[in-house]
């Protein structure tokens, strides 16, 4: 299992600009591979990192993504972004077994989901997601789909009220369960990638029993 030491980063303000936290999250030593290709239907490999870091407020990510098409459709929260080129973060904060997605494209449109399983989740409220803060290297008028070589970057912000099924105050000492994904349903060659590796028959992110940890210095 996968495991993660996650660093705290000091900022002068309590909720720092996000081209700050994205410098920030540049410097640190380590970056991780979202690379195992689980299925062998699906062997397309896009290269994908990310980093990830947290304030006393908000955990930091950011992704640095390589592939070959690039899709940006959807610009609606909660619309199917899995469809486009698309990162994805999946947390269970606390063992109570509701985990929580977040799905993004390269615009930054995000799909937020909640629940204990694939079946019965629900999307968040667009309140919610908005409080979301997202910063990415593709601009509005580059959606659309397209072929070529592509590397783009998103840096996500996720404060600590966004979990709305659970009241997080802190997370310095903790160790919670989380993965990290990437796909693209609707690309001219669909993929599905992770961070720790899931071992089921056929394509399947909504595996809480197969996430890795991250502990929180």
């Amino acid at each position: 299992m996968n495991t993660i030491e996650v660093q705290k980063l000091e900022f002068s303000t309590e909720y720092p600009g996000l081209d700050e936290i994205s410098e920030k999250l540049d410097d640190l030593d380590e970056k991780f591979p979202v690379g195992v290709t689980n299925w062998k239907d699906y062997d397309y490999k896009p290269r994908v990192n990310f980093s990830i870091a947290c304030t006393a407020n908000e955990i930091l990510l950011k992704f640095y993504t390589a592939e070959k098409w690039l899709r940006a459709v959807n610009t609606e929260t909660n619309q199917e972004v899995y469809e486009d080129s698309c990162v994805e973060f999946f947390v269970s904060p606390s063992d109570d077994g509701i985990y929580y997605n977040f799905e993004f494209n390269p615009l930054g449109t995000c799909l937020m989901g909640f629940g204990h399983r694939r079946e019965g989740r629900k999307r968040a409220d667009p309140s919610i997601v908005s409080r979301i803060r997202r910063c990415s290297s593709v601009y509005p008028d580059r959606g659309g789909s397209a072929e070529g070589n592509f590397f783009w970057t998103l840096t996500i912000a996720l404060p600590f009220t966004v979990f709305c099924e659970h009241e997080i105050t802190y997370l310095t000492g903790k160790s919670i369960r989380a993965n990290f994904y990437k796909c693209g349903d609707r690309l001219p060659v669909p993929h599905y990638l992770s961070w720790n590796p899931i071992q089921t028959p056929k394509p399947d992110f909504h595996r809480p029993e197969y996430f890795g940890i991250l502990r929180f210095l």
